[in-house]
């Protein structure tokens, strides 16, 4: 590798840490009641005291903290998934893998009694790994295989399905209702502390999962044929690859609600940045995902005061044209 195409990574990775470091500072700061940053750092560093500092406390750190988390979470399952399926698009909101999260928790809410976090979480494991199983079924059947296409179109179906039948459950059971709103676009509102510490150790199993494959991402993207003969089991990588982005985002999901779009732009910016190398292109992710949705969160915050918009609604509202940009430089194969 030239040297300088490894300072430049060197220099990418350190502004890409300075970035989230202004980004989770500007989330603990900015809101209906503006916190001063000496105020913010004072309130963490040194215990003072007062209504502001409490508010950064109480409230804003566990959402920073969440929107870390989930965001690094979103954008490593997106790489991992892309690099999986050879597919551009792919992530898990578009392959259908947090709706099944998101049904499947409002089949817990309204008919199991489901209310608590560590009761969500595993049915929003259960869901992604169905919804996974269901998509990659549907792409594999017929000629080919399953084809980045016919993987997109298969997501595509299961998630109408899934959105009918979450649809149809909250038509018919009104009580779950307002408990479920939020799983419907994602948000980072009124979480706690006790959420951070029942979702990190999914979260840190899921990396660890997906920077296992990262060699094996990198020889599939030259083609399955390739990769075999470099000596990597393609089965195994998608099988510890699928796994760790299922884990990431039945976590992100039980945490936040189905944020969208982080999965899919997330990947395509850190490429962008380090190159091709899933080495340096799973830790940029990681870093540039809790950018992505820590900004939209505070963008949220502040364009119809004192009201909020949901940061699900923000990142598809970036997604959209990301999306559309992709699809106009036909950079998805057959």
């Amino acid at each position: 590798m030239p040297a300088a195409f490894r300072t430049r990574r060197v220099l990418a990775t350190s502004a890409a840490l300075v970035a989230l470091f202004l980004a989770a500072l500007l989330s603990l700061a900015v809101g209906a009641r503006p916190v001063a940053p000496s105020t913010v750092l004072d309130a963490l560093l040194h215990g003072a005291t007062g209504d502001d500092a409490e508010v950064v406390r109480q409230l804003r750190v566990p959402r920073t903290l969440i929107g870390l988390m989930v965001g690094a979470a979103l954008a490593l399952a997106g790489t991992a998934l892309q690099g999986i399926t050879r597919n551009p698009i792919a992530d898990p909101g578009i392959l259908g893998i947090s709706q099944g999260s998101s049904v499947a928790v409002v089949l817990a809410i309204a008919f199991l009694g489901v209310h608590e976090l560590s009761g969500y979480v595993w049915f929003a494991f259960a869901g992604a790994a169905l919804a996974s199983v269901a998509v990659h079924a549907i792409a594999s059947a017929g000629r080919g295989g399953a084809t980045p296409v016919k993987l997109a179109l298969g997501g595509a179906a299961i998630n109408a399905l899934l959105l009918s039948v979450t649809t149809g459950v909250l038509t018919t059971r009104a009580s779950a209702l307002d408990e479920f709103r939020f799983w419907q676009i994602g948000s980072l509102d009124g979480r706690d502390t006790e959420i951070v510490g029942r979702i990190w150790p999914f979260l840190l199993l899921g990396a660890v999962l997906v920077v296992s494959v990262a060699r094996g991402l990198d020889a599939l993207a030259l083609g399955e044929d390739v990769a075999k003969g470099l000596g990597q089991r393609v089965a195994t990588v998608r099988i510890v690859g699928g796994l760790g982005a299922t884990v990431l985002t039945g976590a992100a999901v039980a945490a936040a609600g189905p944020v969208a779009f982080v999965g899919l732009a997330v990947p395509h910016v850190a490429r962008a940045i380090v190159g091709s190398d899933h080495r340096w292109v799973l830790p940029m992710a990681a870093l540039v995902g809790p950018v992505m949705l820590l900004t939209a969160d505070v963008a949220g915050r502040i364009v119809f005061p004192p009201g909020e918009v949901p940061a699900g609604v923000t990142t598809a509202l970036i997604g959209v044209p990301f999306l559309v940009a992709l699809v106009r430089r036909k950079a998805v194969p057959a």
